[in-house]
């Protein structure tokens, strides 16, 4: 039999088969700058969108559709649903939108930021408000001993 009447897998129509970023089903709680960063992906995601409909990209390249397409999705729904939330003047204890710095057993100290999911980048010094370290410090104050990970941490600021 030809090649030609075989049924090969359509590889392009696979890649193009996105599945839809998860959206969390909790609150979408976010900072000032939680939500600028919302605005900037949705308008990245617009552009996204649009040059691939300009460019013809439709039929030459169905991945950057998809992925423009699911992109656009996410962050409008994400858009949608922001929640801002102004951290409290007063620091007297951890809320969202705070910075707290908190001093390990081995005399390090670390600091974070409680934010949003679309914001939390632990490795740049940011967590989610849903995250165990944020759960665990929530309401708490300046000289608050809390466990993370099995160790005893002391708060030792709150801004």
């Amino acid at each position: 039999m030809s090649v030609a009447f075989t049924k090969e897998s359509d590889a392009e129509a696979v890649a193009a088969d996105l599945p839809d970023r998860p959206i969390p089903a909790h609150p979408n709680l976010v900072t000032a700058r939680g939500l600028a960063r919302i605005e900037t992906e949705l308008s990245a995601a617009r552009a996204a969108y649009a040059a691939a409909q300009a460019g013809d990209q439709i039929s030459s390249d169905r991945t950057a559709m998809a992925r423009a397409t699911r992109d656009l999705r996410y962050w409008s729904a994400r858009r949608a649903s922001a929640q801002l939330v102004e951290p409290p003047a007063s620091a007297d204890s951890v809320s969202f939108g705070h910075s707290i710095s908190f001093e390990r057993a081995d005399g390090r100290i670390q600091t974070y930021a409680i934010v949003g999911d679309d914001e939390a980048d632990p490795h740049q010094g940011s967590v989610s408000y849903i995250s165990p370290l944020a759960r665990a410090v929530m309401g708490k104050s300046v000289g608050d001993v809390v466990t993370l990970a099995g160790q005893e941490v002391e708060i030792v600021a709150i801004v």
